[in-house]
């Protein structure tokens, strides 16, 4: 369940938005006179939603804090819809920046937008390192590592394994695997996939013959699965 905080001074507002949220499926913690920063660290939520004006701080001022040391999403609500406002909102690090009185349902679409696009991300950095069976494939350090021991890759012997690996059980064609790790239309010739599949089995299957990993699905291409 995603967890959203609510930081307002209206208590209408607080009680409106606790209500619908909660009702929309969120666990929805309400500001009430915590100290903000202990409050974000306890609570770790998933979204924040922001009023500018508050007493004592306002909401850049919270932006700013929370910023400095969390990433969480954060949507400005603010009475004021004023260009100045939005632009030094979207400066500070806020994601977005709605207008009062909001409606309810454009809200609502705007945080699983947010909440969409951050879960896509979390996929996207997770993927960065995979691990299957021996074999730990690094994406950003492109370094492929096998019973802890480092494995040697060309680029492209690389390129192809991380495409496979990262579309487990995905069936390519040759002229798939060409136009995606050599960025061509096809204009490489279909042997040269087979002579790095067989290469690139020397280096990481335990037995060439009987491969785990790379298998060969007969008549169409290429598979990753163990």
């Amino acid at each position: 369940m995603y967890r959203i905080l609510v930081i307002d001074d209206e208590p209408m507002i607080q009680k409106f938005l606790e209500g619908f949220l909660s009702r929309e499926g969120y666990c929805v913690k309400v500001w009430t006179d915590e100290e903000i920063h202990r409050l974000v660290a306890e609570f770790e939520p998933d979204l924040v939603l922001l009023d500018i004006k508050m007493p004592g701080k306002d909401g850049f001022d919270v932006c700013k804090e929370i910023r400095e040391t969390n990433p969480v999403p954060i949507v400005f609500l603010s009475v004021k819809n004023d260009v100045l406002d939005r632009v030094l909102g979207l400066t500070l690090g806020a994601d977005d920046f709605l207008a009062k009185p909001f409606d309810s349902a454009e809200l609502l679409l705007r945080i699983r937008a947010i909440l969409r696009r951050t879960d896509n991300m979390r996929i996207r950095e997770e993927r960065e390192v995979l691990k299957v069976g021996d074999l730990i494939i690094d994406y950003k350090a492109r370094t492929v590592k096998q019973n802890e021991i480092v494995i040697e890759l060309t680029s492209k012997e690389f390129d192809l394994l991380w495409l496979l690996a990262s579309n487990p059980k995905q069936v390519f064609t040759r002229n798939q695997l060409i136009n995606q790790v050599w960025n061509s239309d096809y204009s490489q010739d279909p042997a040269v996939v087979t002579t790095l599949i067989m290469r690139l089995r020397g280096k990481i299957e335990p037995d060439g013959s009987s491969p785990i990993y790379i298998k060969t699905v007969r008549g169409v291409g290429y598979k990753f699965g163990t």
